[in-house]
């Protein structure tokens, strides 16, 4: 069956860095756009950032722009999230998705196929 499996989540100070990756297996990688949401406590899932089938095309929210980058490596069925400049509200859970598409770079939260368990990022001030 399909899996996503984020990691990389933890707990730094303000400023800092963390870079999540997400393991995908059960499916064939290279068809798929990933995403990155996130969802603090009280608040809805977020888009966060969005990287079409090949890697060379993505989309980050407005929120993370200049700050966060997202990557793939179809080699490894892998994508990443590398944030930096990290502020106390980026605090949430992170989940990876994954949307069967050859042409979007992101879509709407609901038409993703599949999805994480999420990892926890903390940012303390």
């Amino acid at each position: 069956q399909v899996q996503l499996v984020e990691s990389g989540g933890g707990v730094v100070q303000a400023g800092g860095s963390l870079r999540l990756s997400c393991a995908a297996s059960g499916l064939t990688f290279s068809a798929y756009a990933m995403g990155w949401f996130r969802q603090a406590p009280e608040r809805e899932r977020e888009f966060v950032a969005g990287v079409n089938w090949s890697g060379g095309r993505t989309n980050l929210a407005d929120s993370v722009k200049g700050r966060f980058t997202i990557a793939r490596d179809n080699a490894k069925n892998t994508v990443y999230l590398q944030m930096n400049s990290l502020k106390p509200e980026d605090t949430a859970v992170y989940y990876c998705a994954a949307k069967l598409s050859r042409v979007l770079v992101a879509a709407a939260r609901g038409e993703y196929d599949y999805w994480g368990q999420g990892t926890q990022v903390t940012v303390s001030s």
